[in-house]
């Protein structure tokens, strides 16, 4: 099976290339190519931007198309559709939604976020309360999400709402696909300590998503939330870069420019440690993806989020700390803007520094990943859950 599937994977690669040379190719053309040779999300059947092949693959394709002069680092500012929406409506989706949503998305033509939290249920994801009451071939959607990243930059949302105020929390949600465009729709602004506002607010007043936007059957929000969640995770956590790239890469840079035979072996030795920690990860990631045999990930998942959000803020402290009295400055200021993207922090240690700070909380705090890991990979006893059978209604709230 293996022998057919790398055949397969290296016939259409060679049929991309001949066609769209990567190094030659726009990238918005070169992408649709991508998606209708198959190689978008190689573990998706044919017809959807896949090869039915295992996802390890996926690693062979991004890797080819760099060295040939592309990139598939740009999608980075719709890797809330790709990373972790298209996942989701290929497991729980109709195929209308896949034919309509999948190849905008990996196009980058149709820029997604995700609606999950809010003020009054932020880790406690289940005890949301945005509402979504039926009418007809309608739903009327009412309520508050925050901490949306890229909001004011979408088309379509991922929406998780209450339906079933009778039922135990988890029990009464559902999933939908949101028109970021519609009426009463209201999208503001959360500027962060980096300057910008990277993530928002997003007020529902008496917004009409139809029915034919649901994705899964009623009840069933938290399953197919779940999945988004767990592909996220993957998504933050399990970008595998270059040897030496990103955060570690700029402390290198930065050790070498300012210290370089002068330092000190202490600060030397930190520097190797961290290194160390962060190829182990690295090298980590690459094996869980070549092993990967399904397209949706397990709770394993949550080892590499964990993971890369502490060693980042331990690496980005780490060079602001080489720079010395400088890295209590911000060079530029606070221009307090939108981004036209995701957090572009290359380059930018005092920045990198500053993001990094939300890597902990971000996708799932680093507290809820030990929860996951102790309790579903470790198999250790879960916490209390008093108000698990419940009706939402009756649990008190914040």
């Amino acid at each position: 099976m293996g022998v057919d599937e790398r055949a397969l994977i290296e016939e259409r690669i060679a049929a991309l290339f001949a066609a769209h040379p990567p190094a030659e190719t726009d990238e918005r053309t070169f992408w649709g190519a991508q998606f209708d040779h198959g190689l978008a999300w190689v573990q998706f059947p044919d017809g959807f931007g896949g090869s039915g092949v295992s996802p390890r693959w996926q690693a062979v394709v991004d890797q080819r198309i760099n060295d040939a002069g592309g990139s598939t680092r740009n999608r980075i500012n719709n890797v809330l559709g790709i990373g972790m929406g298209a996942g989701t409506i290929m497991a729980h989706g109709t195929d209308e939604h896949r034919a309509r949503y999948l190849r905008p998305m990996f196009t980058m033509e149709e820029i997604w976020c995700q609606l999950f939290s809010e003020p009054g249920a932020g880790s406690d994801l289940a005890a949301l309360s945005t509402s979504a009451v039926r009418e007809d071939d309608h739903w009327i959607v009412n309520g508050q999400k925050v901490w949306t990243t890229l909001g004011h930059l979408a088309k379509w949302g991922l929406l998780v709402t209450r339906t079933d105020p009778d039922q135990p929390k988890h029990a009464g949600l559902t999933y939908f696909i949101v028109d970021m465009e519609a009426e009463g729709v209201d999208v503001r602004p959360l500027y962060q300590i980096t300057g910008e506002a990277e993530f928002n607010e997003v007020y529902f007043t008496d917004v009409a998503i139809p029915d034919d936007l649901r994705v899964g059957d009623v009840g069933q929000g938290w399953t197919v939330a779940m999945t988004t969640l767990m592909n996220e995770r993957v998504a933050i956590g399990g970008n595998v870069q270059p040897r030496g790239a990103g955060a570690i890469g700029e402390a290198v840079d930065i050790w070498r420019e300012r210290h370089g035979a002068h330092g000190d072996a202490v600060t030397r030795d930190q520097l190797l440690q961290l290194w160390t920690a962060a190829e182990a990860m690295r090298l980590t990631s690459v094996r869980a993806k070549e092993a990967a045999t399904s397209g949706t990930p397990g709770p394993e998942g949550s080892t590499a989020k964990l993971q890369w959000a502490e060693l980042n803020k331990r690496i980005t402290s780490f060079s602001v700390d080489l720079l010395g009295p400088e890295g209590l400055t911000y060079p530029g200021g606070y221009s307090f803007s939108r981004p036209d993207g995701s957090a572009d922090v290359d380059g930018a240690p005092h920045k990198r520094f500053l993001r990094a700070r939300a890597n902990s909380i971000e996708g799932g705090t680093s507290e809820i990943m030990k929860n996951i890991l102790g309790e579903r990979v470790l198999g250790l006893p879960g916490e209390p859950r008093v108000d698990k059978d419940k009706p939402w209604r009756e649990v008190p709230r914040s």
